[in-house]
């Protein structure tokens, strides 16, 4: 038995270890990058879905061109509601009478009575968010489809003193959109998907722990 209680701490270790490199190749999974296609070397001066005018600026086109996108991403919602209700309820039934006598008991009328009921409620809710993403990510086409739209992906990392941050993106973008300087901004790209996220010591400090996520799950009954 003591040998096991020394044994916890390294046993401790190791799962922390094994939970740490499995997030961390979680995030390396999120996105693939696979290299572009050579275009094939046939010797031939044209390509097709290589050509270039003389008089074109040369913005991205072309799997492996290069786009820059100008992230403007701004998000605000609100949503408020009240309710307030009332009710309120009187009757009265008086005492019968018999030939015009009323029915008594020892001298007090019976069979009479009354009802006064009155309830109310009132509710209040107010809910809101904002959010805000700017900045420049530099991304690779990967694709080509049939209509001429580009499938473009790519992402940016940064390693600081105390941690890293990354921005992730991918979606579909018209060559029509792209302007003269090569850049488009992040509100003219199709299914969208953008990623800011980031690790280390300080995003550990802001992170609560294992017992507070515990008790924070939604299906405790408390």
């Amino acid at each position: 038995m003591p040998a096991l209680l020394r044994a916890l701490p390294a046993l401790a270790l190791c799962l922390l270890a094994a939970c740490a490199s499995h997030r961390a190749r979680k995030d390396d999974q999120a996105f693939n990058f696979p290299e572009p296609p050579a275009p094939p070397a046939d010797g031939a001066i044209f390509h097709t879905g290589y050509s270039g005018g003389l008089f074109e600026n040369p913005t991205a086109r072309n799997v492996g061109d290069v786009v820059t996108v100008v992230l403007m991403e701004t998000t605000t919602a609100a949503k408020s509601s009240q309710t307030d209700t009332s009710k309120a309820t009187k009757d009265s039934l008086a005492a019968p009478t018999v030939l015009g006598m009323p029915v008594t008991i020892h001298g007090t009328a019976v069979l009479s009575g009354s009802l006064n009921n009155a309830n109310s409620f009132s509710g209040a809710g107010d809910s809101k968010q904002s959010d805000s993403l700017v900045g420049d990510i530099s991304v690779t086409v990967i694709k080509r489809l049939a209509n001429g739209n580009l499938v473009i992906r790519g992402q940016k990392e940064i390693d600081l003193n105390q941690g890293s941050e990354y921005i992730r993106l991918q979606g579909v973008i018209r060559p029509v959109d792209i302007s003269p300087d090569n850049t488009i901004p992040s509100t003219q790209v199709a299914d969208a998907r953008i990623a800011y996220g980031q690790h280390g010591a300080l995003n550990d400090a802001n992170a609560p722990g294992l017992l507070s996520r515990f008790f924070n799950f939604s299906w405790l009954p408390f």
